[in-house]
């Protein structure tokens, strides 16, 4: 009975921590999207500009 609590309780708290968890990473992969959309639009723009 007890190791089942025990095994309860860990997967409790698995999951308490794994949702901020992956809130960051998602967090972390919007940003970097953000980033590399910027880049490409800068990229883009100096083409644009050094070809008139």
């Amino acid at each position: 009975m007890g190791r089942v609590l025990l095994i309860i309780a860990a997967v409790v708290a698995a999951l308490l921590l794994l949702g901020p968890l992956v809130g960051f990473v998602f967090t972390l992969l919007k940003w970097a999207l953000v980033i590399a959309a910027v880049l490409f639009g800068v990229a883009f723009l100096s083409k644009m500009l050094k070809r008139t």
